[in-house]
């Protein structure tokens, strides 16, 4: 749940779009005032106490009270979360993913369609180049296969090659996925994904940093990639030449102090020149096969097949039980679990309540619920 009302939201989205107000200036300020609407009623004097706001960031902020340039489009950023069935995930949100909240820049906002689970914090990133050779994919098809047969959920950004494949094959071995876009969630790119697009959602999740109406301009996908290695354990480089947008990502696991791990190739094929590179450099454990991955993580990583602990019921009421038997891991939304167990959506909720009291279940943003 959020942990800002919607008034709060907007007046988060109005700082992030002041210039100079980067990721951890805003941080700072919310940090320091309690709530972004705090932030903006602020005077001049106190925001100069914030660690990092210096007068001409004061005297924005202040502006931006007064004048209100940028309320409007914040207002729109509101609306457009239901028409592209989207929320919002802030940095002081419960939901907001584990290991990205420790990499020194975490976005502040993440507009999201679909959910991300606890699960979720068992990432590994698979990303490469656009133009991948028949063994990059197959390598690609094999590494995924293996690896979600350990609950670990996919992390890549949608484009075309190897992140293409990666998601595909995750959803074909109906292991969860999560996308990271370097535009805004109305904008599909490249146009070709627009059917995984609206499949990541039903077993996974696509987020972004960037609002609505933000263009898949070049310059965001850089720091896109950031996000990609900071939701994840480790990253995969798979077949990317040494000036591939892959060679960033890497970077950024090693800056946040994860994991890099690459794929050796042909040193012919300009597609291995850089995971060749990184192998060669020490910066990457060069691997072959999933099991060089899960070595890495100690006995982090169980099997599917691994039977789970059992849940006493006994405590629970008849309906209470009736609502605990069709939930599992996937949010189920009331309507649905009315739907399912013949209960007024009422009587649903109080029981649901309960259940969440009993650490049973869990619920999610739009009346979702899952399994804990």
């Amino acid at each position: 749940m959020n942990k800002f009302n919607s008034d709060d939201l907007i007046a988060l989205l109005q700082l992030c779009e002041i210039e100079g107000l980067g990721v951890n200036k805003v941080r700072n300020l919310i940090n320091y005032f309690g709530s972004p609407l705090s932030v903006l009623n602020s005077d001049y004097i106190d925001l100069m106490e914030v660690e990092g706001i210096n007068q001409i960031l004061a005297k924005r902020i202040v502006n931006e009270n007064i004048n209100k340039k940028y309320l409007a489009n914040s207002e729109l950023q509101i609306k457009l979360l239901e028409k592209h069935n989207a929320y919002i995930i802030t940095f002081w949100d419960e939901e907001y993913p584990y290991y990205l909240r420790k990499i020194y820049d975490p976005p502040v906002c993440l507009f999201t369609r679909g959910y991300i689970l606890p699960e979720d914090e068992n990432a590994i990133a698979i990303v490469g180049t656009r133009n991948p050779t028949r063994y990059g994919i197959k390598v690609t098809e094999q590494l995924i296969s293996d690896l979600i047969q350990y609950k670990i959920t996919i992390v890549s950004g949608l484009a075309r090659g190897i992140d293409t494949i990666a998601h595909k094959t995750t959803l074909q071995k109906q292991g969860r996925t999560i996308a990271v876009l370097g535009s805004g969630l109305d904008y599909i790119y490249p146009a070709e994904n627009k059917s995984l697009f609206f499949s990541i959602p039903e077993n996974g999740c696509i987020l972004t940093e960037y609002s609505f109406g933000t263009k898949p301009d070049a310059m965001n996908f850089p720091r896109r990639n950031r996000i990609i290695s900071g939701l994840s354990l480790g990253s995969v480089i798979i077949e990317t030449d040494v000036t591939g947008g892959a060679m960033l990502t890497a970077k950024y696991a090693l800056d946040q102090n994860r994991e890099v791990f690459a794929v050796p190739g042909n040193i012919d094929a300009k597609q291995s020149h850089g995971t060749n590179y990184l192998i060669q450099t020490g910066q990457a454990k060069l691997i072959t096969n999933a099991k060089d991955i899960l070595e890495e993580f100690g006995d982090r990583f169980i099997q599917k097949e691994t039977k789970s602990k059992e849940i006493d019921k006994s405590s629970l009421n008849i309906f209470e039980t009736k609502i605990f038997d069709i939930l599992n891991s996937e949010p189920l939304h009331i309507d649905l679990i009315s739907e399912k167990t013949n209960l007024s959506t009422s009587d649903c909720l109080v029981h649901l309540l309960s259940l969440e009291f009993k650490g049973l279940i869990k619920s999610l943003p739009g009346k979702y619920f899952v399994k804990q």
